[in-house]
């Protein structure tokens, strides 16, 4: 049986996909890259916002046509799989396997039915369960965490993904050993709430370190870069900031979510802090990591937010300085108490809002990438860019670098880059040697010789 896995969302997502793909694996099953050359599709979900939400439903209706014509298994797993909506949505385009975020582990079972399966619960067993290591990757996610325990009031998180579990440091530190014998380079710590590891339901757990010590105790595994993502400002604390500055692993990177400037709206998101804490965290970073990287999500129109209320955000951008957002059209979802008790604003009105936002970004992402020409910068390079003759790949600080290809730099790895042209969205830069200077480019085909080369030309 051959199997692909199609994924929307985010990198828990990512992450999930990698676990059921390897568990497919085990079972016997050929993973392969498209959907005509599979017997089993499954598709990862996310329910956070409608965008994704109508993809799936667009992408079921072919496989159920497919399905009718060749005898197509379809899967369905992920948040929106969790939801009474997903699950109306499985019915309607027949989907055979229904995997909610807790039941990842059952995906055997389900195959081995051969019948409608679906599985909706939150197993203990996932939360220690280590998958092998992704091969020829530079690049892995580890989820420390799963679930969530903050309610904000836009959010379908806490009914899909479940109460905030943490792993332990064991079976993190075990799975870390794996990734580095396997070759990764850098790790994202993944979590919907990564500083409030070991709070699990507001109370510490016994034998659970802080997530600044977890953060400690991975810059030790041998990783030579470590991520995390995401940070809720609620439970976010200066020893963090100061665990980072500690440990050269820990690259100099936060990605703070703040989803808006107004503490009227931030109230009604339930966000649980004010603009005024937010800004002291943001100061306690810069004190302990004065090159630091921010990065930030922003809602845009959520409802009852006013013209004054969008200018606090504008506002607080200014202040803040971020080097980059993700900025969303609030998107109301079926379930989650905005949905339910606030009245949506008018499209046109958070399209508006939306578009200023995103001028204040560039501007602000123009002059942040600007400063760093002529800097040197570790960038690892994932492999090809769209570009033929050059790679592209990622700073310490997450920004998108493309470089050419060198010699002694013709392949993924991690080099020391000097950044010699900027723009708001990518760095450009070429690779150096021990010395300093820039490795010599290798020769780039143009479209001419590359038409002569080509044995079609020869047809």
């Amino acid at each position: 049986m051959k199997a692909t896995v199609i994924t929307y969302g985010c990198q828990m997502n990512e992450y999930d996909t990698h676990l059921v793909e390897s568990q497919l694996v085990s079972l016997g099953l050929d993973l392969v890259d498209t959907i005509d050359a599979a017997d089993f599709v499954l598709v990862n979900t996310c329910a956070v916002r409608g965008k994704p939400v109508d993809k799936v439903r667009s992408l079921l209706g072919d496989l159920r046509r497919q399905k009718h014509e060749r005898g197509l298994v379809v899967g369905m797993m992920g948040c929106l799989a969790q939801l009474e909506e997903g699950q109306q949505i499985a019915r309607k385009f027949e989907v055979d396997v229904l995997l909610g975020p807790g039941s990842l582990l059952d995906i055997g079972a389900a195959l081995e039915s051969n019948q409608r399966f679906w599985g909706l619960q939150f197993k203990d067993e996932l939360h220690d369960h280590i998958p092998p290591a992704p091969q020829g990757r530079l690049q892995a996610h580890l989820t420390i965490m799963r679930g969530c325990d903050h309610h904000c009031t836009y959010c379908i998180v806490p009914t899909t993904r479940g109460p905030q579990v943490s792993r332990t440091p064991a079976s993190i530190l075990k799975e870390l050993d794996g990734l580095l014998e396997a070759g990764v380079q850098e790790v994202t710590l993944l979590g919907q709430n990564v500083n409030a590891y070991g709070f699990d339901q507001g109370a510490k757990i016994a034998g659970i370190p802080s997530f600044a010590d977890l953060l400690r105790a991975v810059g030790r595994s041998g990783i030579r870069r470590i991520k995390f993502t995401t940070s809720h400002p609620m439970n976010f604390t200066e020893d963090v900031a100061i665990a980072m500055s500690e440990t050269p692993a820990v690259c100099e990177f936060v990605h703070l979510p703040v989803q808006s400037g107004s503490n009227r709206v931030l109230r009604r998101m339930a966000r649980e802090y004010t603009r005024e804490k937010y800004l002291s965290h943001i100061a306690d970073i810069k004190k302990h990591l004065p090159g630091v990287v921010l990065a930030t999500d922003i809602i845009v129109g959520f409802p009852g937010e006013t013209e004054e209320d969008f200018q606090h955000t504008l506002d607080l951008y200014d202040e803040v300085g971020y080097d980059s957002a993700y900025m969303f059209i609030y998107s109301a979802r079926p379930g989650t108490p905005s949905y339910q008790h606030f009245t949506d604003l008018p499209r046109e009105v958070k399209t508006e809002r939306l578009q200023r936002l995103i001028v204040k970004q560039k501007e602000w992402s123009q002059r942040k990438n600007a400063s760093k020409v002529g800097s040197i910068q570790e960038v690892l390079l994932r492999g090809n860019a769209h570009a033929e003759g050059f790679l592209e790949g990622h700073s310490r600080g997450n920004h998108p670098v493309v470089v050419p290809k060198a010699l002694g730099a013709e392949t993924a790895g991690i080099y020391p880059v000097r950044i010699g042209h900027a723009t708001p969205h990518m760095l450009y830069g070429a690779v150096l040697g021990p010395n300093g200077e820039a490795l010599p480019e290798l020769p780039r085909l143009t479209p001419e010789a590359a038409a002569v080369s080509s044995p079609l030309s020869m047809v």
